[in-house]
């Protein structure tokens, strides 16, 4: 335990911003980082120990808590509608649900065996399966990409219009700036064509919009609707993962942010626990995309964005999604595979296997 808090306290003070939200925005109540440094991650894991199983498979009942943790952004507002009926008893399991603020809490939750299940950036999945000696697997993708170029400058269209440019961002070397590296690259670009200002947090490119409303800022949700609230100037000029696929790289997969993980001791001694998670996952992504108010009202009471009006122009820009099966493994693995091509240690220094891939 000494071993699992010390790792934590390294990923507390090391943690940077990859795939989604940072901290501080007038209109949101801190989202959470969607995701950490590879090289802190995997550092951390080093270090890190999965204490043994304290129950044996006979002992284990029908009646088993499932242990549910996830991040305070996109990646929990997929899932606030069955928070909400898990509260009221019209589960067909028995949860618990933690949210946190930054993607390493969760890491090390995972690994002490405190977590059953995680909703974490992707690239931090492949980590943890690798640093684990393939000890998860991945479920289900529940949050696409979530990044957008934001501007008041109306002659941007596509990624070729970025020649010349500045685009703010945070993060250098993070899955942000590696997923625009790609982006350009598709495009016939590089960063010798495009000026890349980085930022410590999506909070500080927010400011920037707000004193030049010509900048580009490269954004996640739901920051990007926050600054679009301070600023009726300011458009959404382009959406990355739309970028991302237009580029239709062979192999590339598609932007993924977020993945539902589990540890494989669960999956074995609670499969069918597991299989009625995916359903309702699956029930409550669906209900966020077609219940857009009901959900920005869960969204909000559960604390993820501040306001409900906010919540309810944000959530149909926060590719909220499931997507499980063959269908996550080809999206999944293309999008890891780029990033392992960039820099091998975003993933774990090598690529996930098939046992990596749930399939029911």
């Amino acid at each position: 335990m000494k071993k699992v808090l010390s790792a934590l306290t390294v990923l507390a003070m090391t943690a940077v911003v990859l795939t989604g939200c940072a901290k501080n925005s007038p209109q949101t109540s801190a989202p959470a980082q969607e995701s950490t440094s590879a090289a802190q991650t995997s550092e951390a894991l080093e270090t890190t120990k999965a204490p043994e199983s304290t129950k044996k498979a006979e002992d284990l009942t029908d009646t088993y808590t499932l242990k549910i943790g996830s991040l305070k952004g996109p990646t929990s507002m997929g899932l606030v509608q069955l928070m909400d009926k898990a509260k009221k008893g019209e589960t067909g399991n028995s949860y618990e649900f933690t949210m946190v603020t930054a993607a390493d809490e969760l890491l090390g939750k995972v690994v002490s065996g405190e977590l059953d299940v995680a909703l974490i950036p992707a690239n931090m999945a492949s980590i943890l399966y690798t640093k684990t000696n393939h000890n998860v697997t991945v479920l289900d993708i529940n949050t696409m990409g979530v990044l957008y170029a934001v501007s008041a400058d109306a002659s941007i269209h596509t990624t070729a219009d970025l020649k010349g440019k500045t685009v703010y961002l945070t993060g250098k070397g993070t899955t942000p700036d590696y997923a625009l590296a790609h982006v350009l690259k598709a495009n016939g670009l590089s960063t010798d064509d495009v000026k890349l200002e980085y930022k410590s947090e999506a909070a500080e490119v927010a400011a920037v919009l707000k004193e030049k409303p010509d900048a580009i800022g490269l954004l996640p949700q739901p920051f990007v609707t926050a600054a679009m609230a301070q600023n009726d100037q300011l458009k959404m000029v382009l959406d990355l993962t739309k970028e991302w696929d237009a580029a239709a790289m062979e192999g590339s997969g598609s932007l993924v942010t977020g993945v539902t993980v589990c540890r494989n001791e669960v999956l074995k001694d609670h499969k069918d626990a597991i299989d009625q998670f995916l359903t309702e996952h699956k029930e409550s992504a669906e209900f966020a995309n077609t219940n857009v108010s009901e959900a920005a009202a869960l969204v909000a009471a559960a604390g993820i964005i501040e306001k409900a009006p906010v919540a309810e122009k944000a959530i149909p820009y926060c590719s909220i999604t499931y997507v499980d099966g063959e269908k996550m493994k080809s999206l999944l693995s293309g999008y890891l595979s780029v990033l392992f091509e960039m820099e091998p240690q975003t993933v774990g220094g090598s690529l996930p296997g098939d046992d990596f891939y749930y399939m029911k």
